[in-house]
């Protein structure tokens, strides 16, 4: 997943490199960028959740026991 086409993770990086190290400005601005990320995180753990799962194997039969196609 790229998360670098997103507007708000790349505001976020961009105001906490741009901030003076050890300032309450730069602490602030890493903060957001942490939840900017778990946002992100939690985002596309939502869609690898909502994809449906791949039909089982046959266990029975002479069909679909030894090759596995699916469309």
């Amino acid at each position: 997943m790229n998360i670098t086409n997103s507007p708000s993770v790349a505001a976020a990086v961009t105001n906490a490199s741009n901030g003076t190290p050890g300032t309450a400005g730069n602490a602030a601005s890493l903060l957001v960028l942490r939840k900017a990320l778990d946002a992100q995180e939690a985002g596309a753990a939502a869609l690898l959740e909502a994809l449906p799962q791949a039909p089982a194997l046959a266990t029975e039969g002479n069909l679909g026991r030894n090759l596995n196609t699916y469309a």
